[in-house]
């Protein structure tokens, strides 16, 4: 388990300020936020290789906050992977027991294993220069699992490699989290990888923790219009409140529900949004005339802006509802979506 109380880390022109999180022993954890959020200062804070200013960082019954980075059983994979170009691959993964008083024997044994389920066999002898992006990453991941952390830290591992490589990776990552239990903690941007490898989660921003939750919770009940801006949910809305219903510059979205505030916002994930060309004859307690105001093409979706009175929403669909539909701008639309999937907050 890892344990951060109070944190707070100073550089100059930006510092961590009271960082609480827990991580569960065993866990995939993935933290996330937009560059300079302050992510990557926070794994080499808990890794030994940032000072803190003041807090406490324990893992398991230990606090490590002064330790050396060698005593804190904590592996460390960058983005550019930081493998020595001198070293083969053979040496780069064994690099780290000079420092770490394994027996030589179970080393063997951890090595031949890590080996065998990142497919490095035929990589041993090769210089690393001479690697693609996600053999450099395998060996990266081996060269910090063979010293046997309890706490492996993942900077961004996946964002240099081609979409084939990244899924490759991601899949061999979830495999050695199940079988190593190896506690995983994991900075990305990618919301797929989220939602795939962890099940806990906290978004970043300004060196401060916005929000710690499940990944359902984060990304489906945000508690800040940064979280809700930054999963995605593109309809972000300041609403009145009116019994259970919102009021969206005159427009009117029923809620099933009364809301916990008096005044706040909603937010819509634009993939709940249905479009259709009539009424639709459906449970939806939403649904609205409105004009496509544009389409925009993100190659496998497309997201479809309507404006409904004086408001703008957002929907995604795919090529062929786009087609089917025959959407284009200008015309007449019917937006409709349920009141379970409108977020009050």
């Amino acid at each position: 388990m890892i344990r951060i109380e109070d944190l707070s880390v100073t550089f100059t022109g930006f510092s961590l300020s009271d960082i609480n999180l827990t991580v569960d022993e065993g866990s995939f954890f993935i933290l996330m936020g937009p560059t300079g959020a302050g992510k990557t200062v926070l794994l080499e804070a808990i890794a030994g290789l940032t000072p803190v200013k003041k807090g406490a960082i324990t893992i398991g019954t230990t606090n490590v906050t002064h330790m050396p980075p060698e005593k804190r059983g904590v592996g460390i994979v960058y983005q550019d992977y930081a493998l020595f170009d001198h070293l083969d691959v053979r040496q780069n993964i064994t690099f780290g027991l000079r420092y770490h008083p394994i027996d030589a024997e179970r080393a063997q044994r951890t090595f031949d294993r890590l080996v065998e389920e990142l497919d490095l066999a035929h990589l041993l002898k090769r210089s690393t220069e001479n690697l693609s992006g996600g053999e450099k990453q395998r060996v990266a991941l081996a060269r910090a699992l063979i010293v046997e952390p309890t706490i492996l830290l993942l900077d961004e591992p996946l964002s240099a490699l081609d979409p084939t490589f990244r899924e490759d990776i991601r899949r061999g990552l979830k495999r050695l989290h199940r079988e190593l239990g190896v506690t995983f903690l994991m900075v990305t941007h990618d919301f797929v990888e989220a939602l795939s490898l962890a099940d806990r989660g906290a978004v970043m921003h300004g060196g401060h923790i916005e929000q710690v939750g499940t990944m359902e919770d984060i990304f489906q009940r945000p508690v800040s219009t940064f979280v809700a801006d930054f999963v995605g949910m593109k309809n972000l809305f300041r609403a009145r409140f009116r019994d259970t219903q919102a009021v969206i510059d005159g427009l009117t979205i029923e809620l099933g529900r009364k809301p916990e505030n008096g005044t706040g916002f909603i937010a819509i994930r634009p993939e709940d949004i249905v479009l259709s060309r009539e009424r639709p004859l459906s449970s939806m307690r939403n649904t609205h005339a409105g004009r496509v105001k544009a389409i925009v093409d993100h190659g496998m979706y497309y997201e479809v802006v309507v404006d409904v009175d004086t408001v703008t929403f957002v929907a995604l669909i795919t090529k062929r509802s786009l087609v089917e539909l025959d959407i284009h701008e200008g015309i007449p639309i019917i937006i409709a979506f349920k009141a379970t999937a409108i977020h009050s907050f």
